[in-house]
């Protein structure tokens, strides 16, 4: 689904917890996520959850901003 979409030209970032796959599938820019139950997040951290979950957003944002041609993982 992500690659039908850049065809558009609309840039897609590809949030997963296994980024070979989406290596594999073709998705050009990729931020690795924490777990399967917990993609976006992590329960354990209590308060601090909020700010992971914000350099998350961020550093999704940074992707869709950089041009890129072949699969690139943005680590967060």
């Amino acid at each position: 689904m992500v690659k039908e979409i850049e065809k558009y030209g609309i840039p897609i970032v590809h949030m997963a917890t296994i980024t070979t796959i989406s290596v594999s599938v073709g998705a050009n820019r990729i931020v690795p996520t924490i777990s399967i139950p917990y993609p976006v997040g992590n329960p354990a951290l209590g308060e601090k959850e909020a700010d992971l979950r914000m350099k998350m957003v961020k550093t999704a944002l940074k992707a869709l901003e950089t041009e890129v041609t072949e699969p690139t993982i943005f680590p967060v």
